[in-house]
């Protein structure tokens, strides 16, 4: 991979990185406990709320997840590893790092892991 391509990605990976944890600030109200108070809620209202919650809870961990792939593809550009295929060491298309500047393994890889 070309340096500007590398610094693009880098530039594209700070920026997601931002967005998620922004993301993650912002949801952090959806994400605390439901009240059980009966006098303010019904049953049904409350079951809502829990179900939002746990909607919410969800997207954190996705989130996580989403920060973990952000960290883990730094650490390969730190190392000079980005952009290849962590299963069989071959250049990942530029298509593919365009379209998920995270993406780790390439098309084959990634295939071969989803079967599994």
């Amino acid at each position: 991979m070309n340096p500007e391509k590398l610094q693009q990605s880098e530039i594209r990976l700070r920026a997601l990185r931002e967005e998620v944890l922004l993301e993650k600030k912002q949801s952090e109200e959806g994400t605390s406990p439901v009240e059980l108070d009966q006098a303010r809620l019904g049953r049904l209202s409350r079951m809502d709320e829990m179900q939002q919650q746990q909607m919410a809870l969800e997207l954190d961990r996705r989130r996580d997840i989403q920060l973990k792939r952000i960290e883990g593809a730094f650490l390969r550009l730190e190392e000079g590893t980005y952009g290849h295929c962590a299963g069989c060491s071959t250049p990942i298309e530029t298509k593919r790092i365009d379209f998920d500047p995270t993406a780790f393994f390439c098309i084959e890889c990634a295939a071969r892991a989803e079967k599994r």
